[in-house]
């Protein structure tokens, strides 16, 4: 995982995001999770803009990594999280989501915890320049995940 510079963390300068906010919901995050696949469905489809679809398995990929990197945010922290969403000029997508918690996500042993542990493993092996950049001051950290459209 790369600690990402303010200048390389984001997409494309110019294009519209998709912002999400979204409140905690409940021990497990299901709430939230699923707000996050509704809008990323919703921002993958596309557009009249020209945006180039992206094909099944892309899109499942990228409605699996954001439900993952929510529901967690929302379990590991006691806020809500926002998720932000960008097309990038190769037809890809920039998926970012801020939470409340300054502490990193970390790999674990998914058979020693039981439920869970899969997650991390996940978004780094389908994503790509997965990053984490710290928010300064006010707390919190976003991470980034980069996911191809096919």
């Amino acid at each position: 995982m790369d600690r990402l510079r303010d200048d390389e963390f984001r997409g494309v300068r110019g294009v519209t995001p998709s912002v999400v906010p979204l409140p905690p919901a409940g021990l497990n995050g299901q709430g939230a999770a699923a707000a996050a696949r509704s809008a990323a469905r919703g921002f993958l489809e596309p557009s009249e803009a020209g945006d180039r679809a992206f094909t099944t398995v892309a899109r499942d990929t990228a409605l699996m990594v954001i439900s993952e990197l929510v529901t967690n945010a929302v379990r590991h922290t006691s806020g809500g999280c926002a998720l932000e969403m960008h097309r990038t000029p190769d037809g890809g997508l920039d998926v970012d989501v801020s939470d409340t918690s300054s502490a990193e996500p970390r790999l674990r042993d998914p058979g020693q915890q039981g439920e869970g542990g899969w997650g991390w493993h996940l978004v780094n092996r389908l994503g790509t320049d997965v990053g984490v950049r710290h928010l300064g001051e006010q707390g919190g950290k976003t991470i980034h995940v980069h996911l191809d459209r096919t």
